[in-house]
C-alpha cells in the first residue's frame, strides 16, 4: 500500500479538528443503525468531482475508530474505482469480480488500514457495470456484508451520471449527500434529491470549506 491521500484525516490524523467534523457525522449515523443488524450507508453527490469518496473514506475511517466495531467500506462505483486511488491500494479483485465469480467478500477484503478497517475495493473494470449492480448475486454480497459487519459504507457512482446509484438505494438504509460548496449548482442538487427516497436522505457535507460542514438538504428543496 503506497501513501495515503493526505485528505483522509480520520486515519492519518484523528485528532484533528477536520476529524472531528467526521466524528459529527458518524454520531448522526449511529442512529440509524438497528438493533442487532448491520446498517449500510451510501455516499454519493449529484455530480463527478464533488468529494464523495474522501467523505466516504473519512465517514468509515470516523466509525472503525472503535475497537468493538466491524466497518467496511464498499467501492461500488465500477465506472471509476476512485476508491483504491484514494487509499493507495495495488489493483487486485473486487465486488466487480465476485458478483460473478461466486466467491465471498471475504475473499477480497483488504484489512491493512488503520483501525478497524476492512475495505472490498471496485476491481475489474466491465462493460455494463448496471447489470452487475442488478443481479441477485450483488444483492446477496450486500446481505453479506450487513451479516458479517456492524456499519457498511458505500462509496457510489454520482446520482445524476448514470443509473447505478438508484439500483444500489433499494439496498441501504441511508443516503450522505456530498455537495462541492462554489462549485455544484443549485440545479443538480435539486435534481438529486429527487431521484432518491426523501426519507433515505441522512445529511449533506459541504465540500470546499474551511472544514466539511455537515447538515441537512433540505434547503436545496
Amino acid at each position: 500500500m503506497s501513501e495515503l491521500d493526505p485528505r483522509l484525516v480520520s486515519l492519518i490524523a484523528p485528532g484533528s479538528v477536520e476529524a472531528e467534523q467526521y466524528r459529527k457525522l458518524r454520531n448522526a449515523i449511529e442512529h440509524v443503525a438497528r438493533n442487532g443488524e448491520g446498517c449500510i450507508v451510501a455516499v454519493s453527490s449529484p455530480v463527478a468531482g464533488d468529494g464523495k469518496t474522501v467523505t466516504a473514506i473519512n465517514l468509515a475511517g470516523a466509525l472503525a475508530q472503535s475497537e468493538s466495531r466491524r466497518v467496511l467500506l464498499l467501492d461500488a462505483d465500477f465506472r471509476a474505482s476512485p476508491l483504491r486511488q484514494r487509499l493507495g491500494l495495488p489493483m487486485q479483485p473486487g465486488l466487480a469480480d465476485v458478483i460473478v465469480s461466486g466467491e465471498t467478500l471475504r475473499d477480497v477484503v483488504v484489512t491493512e488500514l488503520p483501525f478497524n478497517l476492512a475495505v472490498v475495493q471496485a476491481g475489474s473494470v466491465v462493460p455494463s457495470p448496471y447489470e452487475r449492480l442488478s443481479s441477485p448475486r450483488f444483492r446477496e454480497l450486500m446481505a453479506e456484508a450487513r451479516r458479517d459487519y456492524d456499519f457498511v459504507i458505500v462509496d457510489t457512482p454520482p446520482l445524476l451520471s448514470v443509473s447505478d446509484t438508484r439500483l444500489i438505494a433499494e439496498l441501504v438504509d441511508g443516503f450522505v449527500l456530498v455537495v462541492a460548496a462554489h462549485r455544484t449548482p443549485r440545479g443538480p442538487v435539486e435534481e438529486a434529491l429527487r431521484v432518491i427516497d426523501r426519507a433515505k436522505i441522512l445529511g449533506f457535507v459541504l465540500n470546499g470549506v474551511d472544514t466539511p460542514v455537515l447538515g441537512y438538504p433540505y434547503p436545496y428543496t
